[in-house]
Order: C-alpha cells, then structure tokens, then sequence
C-alpha cells in the first residue's frame, strides 16, 4: 500500500528548509543526522508500507517532533547503509522498527524537555497500538513497552 502522494515540486523548499531546521534540533541533545536529500525524504515519506500509514509528508513537515522523528529514522537507516527510497520499509522492515524507536525516543526527550504533554500523551496512545501491529519483530516488543512506560511516567499526574 502506497502512502498518498503530493507533488515533489510543490514540497521542495519546504523540504530544504524542514530537514536543516531538525538537523539542527538535534544537534542539542549531541545527535549527528546524516545528510538526507529532499529527493530521499520525499520517496521515504510516500513510498509502499506494509500497513496503511495515516501521517502523510505534509503532516510531518507541519510537525517539528515528527520532523525530527524521520529525520533520526531516516539517518538510523543510512548508518546502516540502507538506500532511502520509495521501496525502503518494504524491504528493511525489520531494521525500519529499530530505527523507529530510536527516532521515537529522540521525539518524546524533545517534547519532554520541552514540557509538551499533550503531545507525548498522544505520542505514547500511538506507541501502545504499535504492540498490536503485526510486522514488528517481537524481539522489539520489550522496548516499545519501555518507551511507553518511561514517557507515560513523565505526564503530570490527572487529578
């Protein structure tokens, strides 16, 4: 299933300027991304996924935590000498997951360090329907359960 596709032309400079402004982020808590071209976001953002993926590219551009989300996820891949491209979670599925809880736990320090709760209190509902998803290797199991409850344990208390 492909994700819904917008136009590359349109997103460029969006892009560009998208991409450097999360590297930079980063940079903050000592993480070094690797160079992702617009072509690479584009293609890995609107490539094929095993499940029917509701966050489209515009939605990440939109988002500075989901931005640096891909951008650790996408850099965790090209470490490991992955090609980013439209067929990328298709035929990495499982070093995909490894490199999207890596890039989940800088998304949730940032928005802890910067006391947004409501977003790690949505982030960590996400996290907990991960568990349910049939692709994830088990072995993975173990850390999405940590990630939930290290995040949960950071929301204020509900009085």
């Amino acid at each position: 299933m492909s994700r819904k596709r917008f136009s590359y032309n349109a997103l460029l400079r969006r892009m560009v300027a998208k991409l450097k402004a999360a590297s930079d982020t980063l940079k903050e808590p000592g993480y070094e991304s690797q160079s992702i071209s617009p072509r690479e976001f584009y293609d890995y953002m609107t490539g094929e996924t095993p499940s029917g993926d509701t966050i489209t590219i515009v939605d990440v551009l939109a988002s500075e935590y989901l931005m640096i989300h891909e951008v650790v996820e996408i850099s965790e891949l090209k470490k490991v000498s992955i090609p980013i491209n439209r067929r990328t979670v298709m035929m990495f599925l499982p070093r995909v997951y490894e490199a999207h809880y890596v890039a989940i736990e800088y998304e949730l320090n940032y928005a802890l360090a910067r006391k947004d709760y409501a977003w790690l209190k949505v982030r960590t509902n996400h996290a907990k329907s991960w568990l349910e998803d049939e692709h994830m290797p088990q072995r993975l199991v173990p850390r999405c359960r940590a990630i939930i409850k290290k995040f949960s344990e950071a929301l204020p208390k509900e009085e």
